[in-house]
């Protein structure tokens, strides 16, 4: 089986962009395998790159914004696929910025496979613990997709 963490991403006291926290605790209430690491993370760049070393499959959920997208939409990304994933620190670099620089500095032990699960959110500037009932009803299908991609590793 192959090594697997799955990380919720986000910040709980912005609104929607906690999305991927909630999420991951729904699939703490549904997933029952051992070999699969469930974490969170309220970071990005550099220190997600610190959690994911030493895995070979990660499931990145997080609140994405993507233009032609409304909120509350579920979708599946390779890395890749994105043309930017910001860290939520201005001092940071992006988690494609540091797995590139990781691999150029022949950093052992990198993921071969990272997906993103994301949720489409609007907002994710304004204070509040609570996710909008839009995002918070895309809840349960990210908690099933996520459940499908794990059924492939």
């Amino acid at each position: 089986m192959t090594k697997t963490i799955v990380l919720g991403v986000g910040n709980p006291i912005l609104q929607d962009d906690g999305v991927g926290l909630h999420v991951l605790e729904a699939l703490r209430e549904r997933l029952t395998n051992p070999k699969v690491t469930l974490e969170t993370a309220m970071t990005g760049g550099m220190n997600l790159l610190d959690l994911i070393r030493g895995y070979e499959k990660v499931i990145l959920i997080d609140a994405v914004k993507q233009m032609g997208s409304h909120p509350g939409e579920v979708k599946r990304f390779m890395l890749t696929d994105l043309p930017t994933v910001h860290s939520c620190n201005p001092h940071d670099v992006s988690l494609s910025e540091a797995l590139q620089l990781a691999e150029q500095l022949k950093e052992p032990q990198l993921p071969s496979s990272i997906i993103l699960i994301g949720i489409t959110v609007d907002n994710t500037y304004e204070f509040g613990e609570h996710l909008s009932s839009t995002v918070a009803s895309a809840v349960p299908k990210a908690v099933n997709l996520v459940l499908e991609e794990l059924k492939n590793t």
